[in-house]
């Protein structure tokens, strides 16, 4: 059964304990941002991986967004879904995923949690947002089978994530267990019609999620559901690929049956592959191994299931050993983003003051930084125009050097004083998802009842409302960051 496991583990470097397990079988490793210091020593770590089993499975969250783990330590050099989504070209999704198949094809990469097919039907969802292609089932459905077709013509195999939909959530999974109280027919109108268009495109794995659905299974989350797994995905689907859960640590799968339990009940449900979590040990291995098997012996658990598990999990790392070969080897400079800045600037929602706020604004302006504490998904990883200005003076370049000269004034949950600014001073605050933080939320209020002269900016997923959101980018990675800097210094009509 070890087949069916994909831990994490920490450092940069193959453990000992690792070693031994995938020369005895294991799956594979899920990789992420913390076992990634540089493309070098990333690639000889998938190397070594390779070297004990040469069938193991590669793993990482490489979403090209908000959400990266090759790029965590400057930001990923890609839009995200949410803008890919507004862009509504089809060629540019997959165009995009190609880009980032081939990076994770030079890291020695074979599977992507990737894309995330949720449609992001509620403005507080505190973990999908701008990892979704937006708030439509039908355009979601087009980008995430275009992202899958461009991601797998690398030789990648593509992860529909977060079956059978994670959009209308207003809780993390990473930290609770969210209720989506839909019907069948409700779930078959909206969030499985990006699921049916991935699987159509050829996807090789769709993801769990550990959210509740009362409707079809009162007892337990998607990730434990043989109602959700085998009825759902499988039959009315007719899903025949390897269902992954999602990172069993999370407190929606292992809190109240901690980490052997859910990875027992996983199985039962019908999951092929379990990805554990960020940090696991040889030791959690052992205790999920005896629990698998003291299942088995019992009863509780059907040694065919696990048969059944395996060999998902086998024909999919030989398919892609058959897949990467057919792709043949990667460019030996990978592609990145191959629209402009302004085309990217086209995505943005702005309001029509906007446009007064910009030519006040002409004679310089204070920044002010809402620095909210990122989901766990998205993690600490350099975002929007400050790491776009972070990189341009590592690269010797000052196109933005106006900005970068304005004093930033950084505002967090545990730092919530703000500068002093005198009436009608002109003032750019800039955030993600500001409306879900109350430290955030006040910092405005309290600069626009000071009459201060105030243009809001929110690179994450606005609220409906648009009340802390003068403009809207819907991605925060230094890609959009720059196409906000380009847009601050164009003066004139704010559309073009």
């Amino acid at each position: 059964m070890l087949t069916t496991l994909l831990p994490g583990f920490a450092g940069t470097a193959l453990p000992v304990w690792l070693r031994d397990r995938l020369r005895a079988g294991l799956g594979g490793v899920c990789l992420y941002a913390q076992n990634v210091s540089s493309p070098g020593q990333l690639r000889d770590l998938t190397d070594a991986v390779l070297a004990e089993n040469p069938h193991a499975i590669i793993a990482i969250d490489e979403e090209g967004g908000d959400v990266t783990r090759l790029f965590a330590a400057t930001g990923a050099p890609f839009p995200g879904n949410a803008v890919l989504g507004r862009l509504d070209d089809p060629q540019t999704t997959r165009d995009t995923a190609a880009a980032i198949g081939w990076s994770l094809r030079r890291a020695g990469c074979t599977l992507n949690f990737a894309p995330c097919v949720d449609v992001n039907s509620r403005s507080d969802n505190p973990v999908i947002g701008v990892r979704s292609f937006g708030s439509d089932a039908e355009r979601v459905a087009r980008h995430g089978a275009a992202w899958v077709a461009g991601l797998q013509s690398t030789g990648v195999a593509a992860g529909a994530k977060h079956f059978p939909g994670h959009g209308d959530t207003a809780l993390d999974s990473h930290v609770s267990l969210p209720v989506v109280n839909h019907c069948l027919a409700e779930l078959q109108g909206r969030e499985l019609v990006p699921f049916a268009a991935a699987i159509e495109a050829g996807c090789r794995v769709v993801m769990s999620s550990h959210i509740m659905l009362p409707q079809l299974d009162s007892h337990h989350p998607a990730t434990m559901s043989r109602v959700v797994l085998n009825d759902l995905l499988r039959s009315e689907l007719g899903f025949s690929g390897v269902i992954v859960s999602d990172a069993l640590d999370m407190v929606g799968a292992s809190g109240s049956l901690g980490l052997a339990g859910a990875a027992v009940s996983a199985l039962q449900a019908g999951c092929d592959l379990l990805c554990l979590g960020t940090e696991n040990s040889d030791d959690q291995l052992a205790d999920i191994k005896r629990a698998v098997g003291s299942a088995v012996a019992d009863g509780t658990l059907t040694a065919n299931s696990v048969r059944e598990a395996t060999s998902r999990v086998r024909r999919l790392a030989t398919d892609l050993e058959a897949a990467r070969e057919a792709a043949g080897p990667p460019p030996d400079s990978v592609p990145g983003w191959s629209k402009g800045e302004a085309e990217l600037v086209r995505t943005f929602d702005i309001q029509p003051w906007a446009a007064d706020w910009r030519a006040k604004a002409s004679g310089g302006y204070t920044v002010v930084r809402l620095e909210t504490n990122p989901n766990i998904a998205v993690g600490a990883t350099p975002w929007g125009p400050f790491a776009a200005l972070r990189a341009e003076l590592v690269e010797g370049l000052s196109a933005h050097s106006a900005f970068a000269a304005q004093h930033v004034w950084l505002v967090s949950p545990e730092q919530s004083a703000l500068p002093s600014i005198q009436p009608e001073e002109p003032v750019v605050v800039v955030g993600r998802d500001i409306h879900q933080h109350r430290f955030a939320r006040g910092a405005v209020d309290r600069l626009r009842s000071a009459q201060v002269d105030v243009l809001v900016v929110d690179m994450g997923w606005p609220s409906d409302d648009r009340r802390y959101a003068d403009v809207a980018t819907f991605g925060a990675s230094p890609l959009m960051g720059r196409a906000l800097l380009s847009w601050l210094a164009i003066r004139g009509d704010p559309a073009n």
